[in-house]
């Protein structure tokens, strides 16, 4: 009997997992990588492989792209606190994890969803939504929460013995703590992590990006996750890299219809120019470069290129951008 476990790299999942394994049931891993999701890696491996590696399963990773962007532009069920489309994502992800379940031949799902842990997507009818819309209907088991909710085709059918699973409801952490101590559970992710569409200054971004380009794309996406960002007045957005990471990083999503300045004699920033923009906007871009310059002179030189054509302004000593309209256009 084989049994597919979604392993976000949390305590729940794992747990969850854990508690099928017992019962003698084969279980495989399945985590869903989007674009938003990569603040849960750790240096060397995501806390999904690290979660998978101390349970001694197979882990396969789903690697989201254009489609789940759809979702975030026009969830069913809208958005939770910040830009989650937490029930909606949750369909999504049951939907590929099913595909694979039947890839490989297992009878039925793994969440480690609590009873009312999470106020979107862990109510007793958020589940049964996400049930009905993933057209997995009785085939997915909550181990930790199990006793309380409709007894599944699983329990029904005698594969896992209802007997030994729980009642676990609400956000306290202790009877998880508690379980991890009991199984030797050590590699788990802190809760309510991993999702930068939950973060208010990520999600802030996503507003304004939706707003100026509802087309966007993954790259466009990945530029949000870096620098610093300017919205002027005219629509045009400004992106101005922190430190040398970043300058690097912005120079490998730079696309030819953007603008990239660079000073010419000192050390500073690297910016890019997204949108339509005028001889004002270049200037102000060219200032705000200068701002965050090594000041050497009474004047700096700033290259501005056009598919790598370059022309030069020059920033004299005095002229800048107004605290204000740096916090005005600030994103």
């Amino acid at each position: 009997m084989k049994a597919v476990a979604l392993i976000s790299g949390g305590l729940d999942s794992a747990l969850a997992a854990k508690v099928v394994m017992e019962q003698g049931i084969e279980v495989y891993g399945f985590t869903v990588v989007h674009i938003f999701s990569e603040s849960i890696k750790t240096a060397t491996s995501s806390y999904a492989e690290r979660s998978a590696d101390e349970l001694g399963i197979t882990l396969h990773s789903h690697k989201s792209s254009q489609d789940f962007l759809n979702i975030v532009k026009h969830p069913k069920y809208g958005y939770g606190r910040n830009m989650n489309p937490c029930l909606d994502c949750r369909i999504y992800m049951l939907i590929k994890a099913g595909q694979y379940m039947k890839k490989i031949g297992a009878s039925f799902l793994i969440t480690g969803e609590v009873l009312g842990e999470r106020p979107m997507s862990q109510r007793r009818d958020a589940m049964n939504i996400t049930d009905r819309d993933s057209g997995l209907k009785g085939l997915i088991l909550r181990p930790l929460s199990a006793r309380l909710l409709s007894p599944t085709v699983p329990e029904i059918k005698g594969w896992i013995s209802r007997d030994i699973l729980f009642d676990i409801q609400g956000r306290s952490r202790k009877p998880q703590l508690m379980l991890a101590n009991q199984y030797g559970i050590q590699e788990f992710s802190a809760p309510a992590g991993g999702c930068l569409l939950t973060e208010p200054n990520f999600s802030k971004r996503m507003k304004d990006l939706m707003k100026f380009k509802p087309d966007f794309t993954l790259k466009n996406v990945e530029l949000l996750k870096i620098a610093r960002h300017f919205r002027l007045p005219s629509g045009a957005k400004v992106i101005i890299g922190r430190n040398e990471q970043e300058n690097n990083k912005l120079l490998k999503l730079c696309r030819d219809n953007m603008l990239r300045l660079e000073p010419q004699d000192v050390a500073g920033p690297v910016v890019l120019v997204e949108s339509e923009t005028n001889g004002e906007d270049i200037r102000t871009a060219a200032l705000l470069c200068a701002m965050y310059c090594k000041k050497t002179a009474t004047w700096q030189n700033i290259n501005v290129f056009k598919k790598d054509h370059p022309r030069i302004i020059r920033i004299r000593e005095g002229e800048h951008v107004s605290d204000k309209n740096i916090t005005d256009w600030r994103i």
